[in-house]
This record gives structure tokens, sequence and C-alpha cells, in this order.
């Protein structure tokens, strides 16, 4: 058999790759938890995000990725920028609260407006705010790229909030930070914990 026969074999054995497979095994991939805002006052909106990363440092370039049909898109162009927060262990509850759809989700919580008029939470562990530079389709996602004008960190010494497989939680060593305790068990926590990042918002 020719090489370019094996070749054409091979593509037509090759199984789809399942969303839900895939989005399982990058959940082992373990990451911070942010919460991108944006837009003016009375209107500022945001949504969890861990789908984030630094880019370059001359120019100070960071990217996250967004849904194309998450709610922020108009926002984000009407405002030109972002503010990427870092959420502390203690604000698992902060997460949850941008995960959900809602038209109040700045109502009762700290938080101030940059001079370029972008929302910081005021409590978070550390912030980027950030002009959008770029925008980059890919699949049915967008991925944002911002270059950072300001930072902050609001509360330094916190324990950063991470997600993995499944779970938010403290950054902690060992197992037990988890609760695993086998696969029925983590099979259970992923249909009570959302993920914070990759759905549309």
């Amino acid at each position: 058999m020719s090489a370019a026969a094996r070749s054409l074999t091979r593509t037509h054995e090759r199984q789809p790759i399942e969303p839900l497979s895939l989005r399982r095994v990058c959940g082992l991939f373990t990451t911070g938890v942010t919460v991108i805002t944006t837009g003016p006052d009375g209107r500022a909106d945001g949504t969890t995000v861990n789908s984030f990363t630094s880019v370059s440092l001359e120019p100070p370039l960071v990217l996250f990725c967004l849904h194309k049909q998450s709610r922020l898109h108009s926002l984000l162009q009407e405002s030109g920028g972002f503010t990427v927060n870092f959420l502390s262990a203690r604000q698992q509850p902060l997460a949850r609260h941008f995960a959900e759809r809602r038209p109040d989700v700045f109502d009762g919580l700290p938080h101030h407006f940059t001079a370029d008029g972008l929302p910081v939470l005021s409590e978070a562990l550390a912030f980027l705010t950030c002009t959008t530079v770029d925008i980059h389709g890919a699949g049915d996602h967008d991925i944002l790229v911002g270059e950072v004008v300001e930072l902050g960190v609001p509360q330094h010494g916190q324990e950063p909030l991470v997600f993995f497989d499944g779970s938010l939680g403290p950054l902690q060593t060992g197992a037990e930070r988890f609760g695993h305790a086998g696969p029925e068990h983590a099979a259970a926590r992923r249909s009570e914990v959302p993920a914070p990042a990759r759905q549309a918002s």
C-alpha cells in the first residue's frame, strides 16, 4: 500500500473528538480563575473565565477566550477594552456569581472604574486593565488580545482561586484539596460544579 493510501486509511479511521471528552481532559489542566469585566458605569458587566494567559512582556500583551455568543461582545466593542480580575481563594462565590446570566451582576459588589472607564473588582487578588488590540476567531470562541495599560494587586498575599477537574478551590498540594475519593465522586463533582469559563455568557 502506498504512503498516500495509508494516509487516507488513517484519516478515514480517525474518530471525531467528542466535545465533552475534550472538556473533561482539558479540565485536568489546572488554571487560575478570572472575571473579565467591561462596559461603562451603569451598564458594566462581566463573566467568569479561566482561558486566560499572558502573551508578551514587550509590549505587555495578554489574551483570553470568549464564546462567540457571549453577552459581553457588544460591550467589549463599545468600550474598546477590558479588565482581567484575578480571584482569590475566598472569592469562589464570586466566580459562580459572574458565571450566571443576570442584569444586576455588579449590585452590592465593591468595584471602581479606571481613568479609561473600565470596571475593576476592588477586592480582586490582582487586576490587569487592557486595551483590545486584536480579535481572532477560533471555532466557537474568539481569542481577544489586549495590551495592559494599568495593573494592581489589591489583595497581595492572598491565596489564589484555582480550577481543576470540575472543582473550584484554594491552591493547596495533595489530592485531598479537591476531595478526590474515586471516579464516582469526581463524576458527581462535575455534575455539581459548572465550568467557569468556556460556555456562552
